[in-house]
């Protein structure tokens, strides 16, 4: 069952990065996949005796104004990005694709004024982020405010759809068992390079072409993935962020690392959630050669 993976802007349609993963299972016909940039097309097989978690993941990139993700409304470049009018496009592709668990990178709610932190939530600080997210309208820092709030109007715009947050770290897959819930995950792209033992992607405006191809190497080093295309800063973060999703829709709590506090209510607002974090694998993939397209 494939996860939906969002890297989440708000200033541009165009900065998001929007992914669908899933497994190539044995039973599906071989497909043309891109193993990376700057390599042919060639199909790709999975071995009867791997589990699930041993599969190669496909990617594959959604670009914003994909006509999958909304049938009538086709914004701009130029952005801003509105969050009802996201929610509606990534639930409209969720229900298209039969996809139960969406990753998303952003806060999903604010710090419980009893857990004992200052301007943090616990997964906040069990991370050691430099970004936090304090009492309702208090973020650290200040800057990434609006980008906070963004966030959660994107989750509040999804549960209105029938989304739900991750509400248990005990089976968390047991969730989508129960009517068919779906449910939004948040993610954390920095933190999921380091819990891979990877170096992490450096930050956007300061990241290189050389830097891209270093990190989608060291990732495919680890993990058999392929993509659609050559990912760009955005979606490259999306897909790293997104494997632990499918650890959940699979069930597979060893391959996923969560970290945190149950979302809740309180005083009107949502307080606290958690943070999922993928885990890297036992026999990791033989490394192979792989260079960026300019």
């Amino acid at each position: 069952m494939a996860v939906l993976s969002v890297d989440l802007a708000y200033r541009l349609w165009a900065n998001l990065g929007i992914v669908v993963l899933d497994r190539v299972h044995p039973a599906h016909s071989p497909a043309l996949v891109q193993p990376g940039p700057g390599l042919p097309m060639k199909p790709v097989f999975a071995r009867d005796e791997m589990d699930a978690a041993q599969l190669p993941i496909a990617c594959e990139i959604i670009p914003a104004f994909a006509p999958g993700l909304n049938a009538d409304f086709s914004p701009g470049p130029a952005g801003p990005v509105d969050a009802n009018i996201l929610a509606g496009r990534l639930n409209h592709l969720c229900g298209v694709r039969g996809i139960r668990v969406m990753m998303l990178d952003g806060p999903q709610a604010w710090k419980s004024r009893s857990n004992g932190l200052e301007h943090a939530r616990v997964s906040e600080r069990q991370l050691n982020r430099a970004a936090k997210t304090g009492l309702p309208g208090m973020v650290k820092p200040i800057t990434g405010r609006p980008f906070a709030e963004f966030c959660l109007d994107v989750y509040d715009a999804l549960c209105r759809r029938g989304w739900r947050r991750l509400a248990t770290r005990e089976q968390p897959g047991s969730a989508l068992d129960q009517n068919q819930e779906r449910i939004l995950v948040e993610s954390c792209p920095f933190a999921a390079w380091k819990s891979l033992g990877l170096k992490p992607l450096p930050a956007k405006r300061r990241a290189k072409v050389s830097d891209l191809a270093e990190a989608y190497a060291a990732l495919r080093s680890l993990i058999p993935i392929t993509t659609s295309r050559p990912p760009n800063h955005d979606q490259l973060q999306a897909i790293v962020a997104g494997l632990p999703g499918l650890a959940l829709e699979e069930r597979n709590t060893a391959s996923a690392r969560i970290v945190g506090n149950p979302p809740r209510r309180e005083d009107g607002h949502w307080r606290e959630g958690f943070i999922v974090l993928p885990v890297p694998p036992v026999s990791p993939v033989k490394p192979i050669g792989l260079r960026w397209l300019h």
